[in-house]
């Protein structure tokens, strides 16, 4: 396509700037939570859109993360867990963009693919190629559509580090970084809070640097685009480099606990997490690698250190994702760019009584943190509580750059509530789980005010009243006064899940 026509699409159509973080707590922003100091993001807010219910399908990384790619719930996709692959035959927004002369482009964390690779399920994400410096030196692709790609895929200082991260820190100069990061063999144990890397050095530094790169070498060509800015932070383990990790004072802080006999009529998995020694197979839980599936008890010093630091890595993207915001500003895009921020998931950081995640669907997990920007159109300063899913994403975006969504999306479009023309346009959405199929299997659906979880291998469920009960301390699953609430949730909780088949064609003939 000539310039010109490039030139064309940028008068009529909006650059797509996406930014997420990594399991990030939805009430970890300044603007709304006076203990963390976020300024970057709490600028967005001011001059955005702020979205107070906004909801992952899946609360885990992979599965949600190919969600924002391809529109679709996990459950459609096949990513459906982490340690899955996103197969590459998957169609996903990247086509749809190249049809109208956008470029695309991916800096940090992708998660697409698993840490292990199988002659069946090659992953470009596995050893030993994530290590090859010399591959990804000559690597162009493909992958999954993206025109311009710079990866990496450890947290922190996690063995599983490579990729464009580590060649971009030797081309700085810093030939000892392996001193910062564990290695496979395991022989440099992990660090606590305080990471001996340099900011200079760090991932933050990185993305954002390669993603203000792209921002002018887009903006120079003349082309609209969709950049996908991919932050590893704030997921655990809680480290980050200095001054970032006493940045909080840990008595200072608000320290969530689990309320006595909350998990009592809980599944097997919430009662697991109060055990300090649980035998897995005693509570009827059959499998491995199940994520979260475990004790969640810890040690009250050692966890309100640890929220310091959480919060000290979500300042720490604060500043970077900054950096980002002034470069799009400085290269006169910032009119025509419309900016999304989110995370991919919830945290646990006490809630309930629990630490990270795993197969428990309270807020904490699946509500996250979502802001949307794009001046003359999002309204400065408002707020919303329309329901929002990142399935809705891709969809949003494409047709708020005028352009038609394909039939194999599922999600739905949110343009008119983004833009203030509709109060809402989801009245119910779902959030799926599946890390091991047959056990560690539960979905959920939410409206307006109720909560329903289903479990596949346990007849429990549970069932909370966000209305009156927000903090979702009271199941009211087996509750009485609940039935009838009950079976018309599960009525709508079905319908639901008939509504997300894909039809890839419309019908054109009675037979």
């Amino acid at each position: 396509m000539e310039i010109d026509a490039y030139s064309s699409i940028m008068e009529d159509r909006p650059n797509i700037l996406l930014i997420t973080t990594d399991q990030q707590h939805w009430n970890t922003l300044g603007v709304d939570n006076p203990e963390i100091h976020t300024p970057t993001l709490d600028r967005l807010a001011r001059e955005g859109m702020v979205f107070e219910r906004a909801y992952c399908p899946n609360p885990t990384c992979t599965p949600t993360r190919a969600s924002i790619l391809t529109g679709q719930w996990p459950s459609q996709h096949g990513a459906y867990s982490l340690g899955t692959k996103l197969m590459e035959d998957r169609p996903n927004i990247n086509g749809v963009w190249h049809e109208q002369g956008y470029r695309t482009g991916l800096v940090g964390k992708a998660h697409f693919q698993p840490i292990k690779s199988t002659e069946e399920y090659s992953s470009l994400e596995a050893y030993p190629i994530l290590q090859d410096l010399e591959f990804w030196k000559k690597y162009e692709g493909p992958f999954y559509g993206f025109d311009d790609f710079e990866l990496a895929r450890n947290h922190t200082d996690e063995a599983q580090v490579g990729q464009h991260y580590a060649l971009w820190m030797e081309e700085k100069g810093f030939t000892d970084w392996r001193d910062c990061f564990r290695t496979p063999t395991g022989t440099q144990q992990a660090q606590r809070h305080r990471w001996n890397i340099p900011e200079k050095f760090h991932y933050n530094t990185w993305i954002a640097e390669r993603t203000n790169h792209y921002l002018k070498q887009y903006r120079d060509s003349e082309q609209p685009f969709f950049l996908w800015s991919s932050f590893f932070d704030p997921h655990p383990s809680y480290l980050v480099p200095e001054p970032w990790d006493t940045m909080y004072d840990p008595e200072k802080l608000s320290i969530p606990h689990r309320r006595s006999g909350e998990h009592i009529d809980g599944s097997p998995f919430h009662r697991m997490s109060e055990d300090p020694n649980p035998d897995q197979e005693a509570y009827g839980i059959h499998g491995k690698w199940m994520h979260g599936v475990r004790s969640h008890c810890h040690d009250e010093t050692e966890q309100m250190k640890d929220i310091a630091v959480y919060y000290g890595m979500v300042s720490c993207v604060d500043k970077h994702i900054g950096r980002i915001l002034d470069q799009l500003k400085a290269l006169g895009l910032e009119d025509n760019t419309l900016v999304v921020f989110t995370s991919d998931h919830g945290h646990y950081f006490g809630q309930h009584g629990l630490t990270a995640k795993g197969p428990f669907h309270y807020e904490d997990g699946v509500k996250v943190p979502m802001i949307v920007r794009w001046p003359g159109h999002v309204e400065a300063g408002a707020r919303t509580t329309a329901l929002q899913s990142l399935v809705d994403l891709p969809v949003t975006m494409l047709q708020l750059a005028g352009v038609e969504v394909p039939r194999f999306m599922s999600g739905v479009d949110q343009s008119s509530v983004w833009v203030g023309k509709c109060e809402a346009i989801r009245h119910h959405t779902l959030v799926e789980n599946n890390h091991e199929p047959g056990m560690t299997e539960l979905r959920t659906y939410i409206d307006d005010r109720y909560k329903v979880t289903v479990y596949r291998a346990f007849d429990c469920g549970e069932l909370y009243d966000l209305k009156e009960d927000p903090n979702e301390l009271h199941n009211r699953w087996n509750d009485p006064a609940f039935s009838q609430v009950k079976m018309r949730l599960l009525q709508s909780f079905i319908q639901a899940e008939m509504a997300k088949d894909i039809l890839p064609m419309p019908r054109i003939a009675p037979a």
